[in-house]
């Protein structure tokens, strides 16, 4: 199915641009940030421009990720109903851990250089597992296809990335969570959500506060008032939304801007309160803060939003 192909070409973007059972492996290490570890073969040592694993000479790279749930049921269906599209890779069933996962293989090249490319997907708690490995034709028998698949194997999944770890990846520091229960890293170093739900909440039903950094910023201060309102305007999920305030301030002693927004969402059209804190940097990254609530928890909600956004600093 294409939908296997795509798969396979996240994994390789993310090399591009590289961010289970509760008893795993002791010696599985899990790069941060991320509830996906192996152990890696000996001549592999953290990645510092992606999430995994890299040689000291580039040759070979092992990426891992964190994938929807459905990427895992999709591919086991594909295989259990045969309906694999004709010329794509054939996910092979493979053992990690005490986990059925699927492996898949595919040759590419770099330049004249061939390149073998191996993916696993295994089976997480509510997510999926993700592997990708990249090995030139020219990296040395260590990495051949049995060291890899050696190294496959011991892919295992915790239940979470502690807090004070997807905080550490921030480029920015959180310093309140203001009693949001749960904490999940959205892209490395660059975006957080706090929230009073689960996984499983949809973003309307409970107050949340998403943290992140965007590229760019306005490049006159006269031009800040538009700014903040066109990227107001983006803001996914919102019905029926209405501006109702957009003014500049200063946070924590720098220009900013403050945008308040009124609309629905969800299924039931569940009335929110929005408000985005944008503050400028050195116009090279704006830190853009999103709040929501739903109208009737608003005026509980927003003293907390206020103490999170006070609590951010620069590392």
């Amino acid at each position: 199915m294409t939908r296997i192909r795509t798969l396979l070409a996240i994994g390789l973007l993310m090399l591009a641009f590289l961010a289970p059972a509760p008893s795993f492996a002791a010696d599985a290490t899990f790069p941060p940030g991320v509830r996906v570890g192996l152990v890696p073969i000996a001549g592999l040592a953290p990645a510092t421009n992606f999430i995994g694993f890299v040689s000291g000479d580039q040759k070979v790279k092992v990426g891992l990720a964190e994938l929807p749930e459905t990427a895992f049921s999709s591919v086991d269906a594909a295989v259990r109903d045969n309906k694999i599209q004709p010329g794509a890779p054939k996910p092979q069933p493979f053992a990690a851990g005490a986990r059925q996962a699927y492996f898949l293989s595919e040759t590419g090249k770099d330049g004249d250089t061939p390149v073998q490319a191996y993916s696993l997907l295994v089976p997480g708690d509510k997510f999926t597992g993700y592997v990708i490995v990249q090995v030139r034709g020219d990296a040395g028998s260590a990495y051949s296809e049995d060291a890899i698949k050696k190294m496959l194997a011991t892919t295992v999944t915790r239940p979470e990335v502690p807090v004070s770890e997807q905080l550490a990846q921030l480029a920015f520091n959180v310093t309140d969570l203001a009693g949001f229960k749960t904490v999940k890293t959205i892209a490395p170093r660059s975006a957080v959500l706090l929230t009073d739900g689960s996984e499983d909440s949809t973003l309307g039903s409970t107050p949340y506060i998403l943290i992140g950094l965007m590229q760019g910023g306005p490049a006159q201060p006269e031009d800040r008032g538009r700014f903040a309102r066109d990227v107001a305007s983006s803001i996914p999920g919102l019905r029926e939304s209405k501006l109702t305030g957009n003014e500049p301030l200063r946070i924590d002693g720098t220009p900013g801007y403050e945008t308040r927004i009124e609309g629905t969402t969800g299924k039931d059209n569940k009335p929110v309160k929005v408000i985005q804190w944008l503050r400028f940097g050195n116009g090279q990254a704006t830190l853009r803060i999103i709040a929501s609530a739903p109208k009737d928890e608003w005026e509980s909600a927003y003293p907390r939003f206020r103490a999170v956004r006070d609590g951010i600093s620069p590392k």
